[in-house]
């Protein structure tokens, strides 16, 4: 089993990047292979909204001179990823976010029941508003996402300082757990559990 890590920062190796870090050593404890991408430091685009990626073959992103297609793709391949994003004025960091939208609008339908969580990095205040905003992304995408005993934030404003945090590096452990452990559930209930019935999706606009 395989899991992606989204670094969002764009320093490789702060806070965020660590925190992910201690995450995936945990869940190479459990045998799962993990990848960590940084794409904080990349120049990404926002979505412009075209549709391309609805008749595209692969719905795949008109946009060819990002990395948005190639990680989209092994966010497919995956049984599962992580989020990572530092705090930018109790929000998620701006390229962080492009990729985001992006990358959930053309994938979604392939994430769906793959094991997926989040980790928020804040030097005071706003991780959880991160946090939340992640996990949007998750729940509207229809993943399964694996309990800790607190909101997955780390403190630390200079590289390294999260460490310090006792509590938060501990809740990201055991988040890390806990998501070995679903990966498990869910890779053995394959050809034994269905998925749940399916049904059409029934769109209701306020203003018509």
């Amino acid at each position: 089993m395989k899991v992606i890590a989204i670094n969002g920062s764009p320093r490789k190796n702060g806070n965020t990047g660590q925190a992910l870090q201690l995450m995936a050593d945990e869940l190479k404890k459990e045998g799962i292979e993990v990848e960590i991408i940084q794409i904080g430091h990349k120049n990404i685009h926002g979505c412009i909204a075209c549709g391309h990626c609805f008749t595209s073959e692969q719905n795949q992103c008109v946009f060819k001179d990002d990395i948005l297609n190639e990680v989209a793709a092994k966010m497919r391949e995956a049984d599962g990823f992580i989020l990572g994003s530092p705090t930018y004025y109790a929000g998620i960091a701006g390229t962080m976010k492009s990729f985001l939208d992006r990358v959930f609008y053309t994938s979604s339908g392939y994430f769906k029941y793959k094991v997926a969580t989040s980790v928020a990095v804040v030097r005071r205040a706003g991780g959880v508003d991160v946090v939340h905003q992640l996990n949007n992304y998750l729940n509207l995408a229809q993943t399964v996402t694996p309990p800790s005993q607190y909101w997955t934030v780390g403190y630390g404003r200079s590289e390294g300082e999260v460490h310090q945090d006792g509590e938060g590096i501990q809740t990201l452990r055991k988040n890390a757990r806990a998501m070995a452990w679903l990966l498990k559930v869910i890779d053995a209930s394959k050809g034994k559990i269905p998925f749940p019935i399916e049904e059409e999706r029934v769109m209701t606009n306020f203003i018509r």
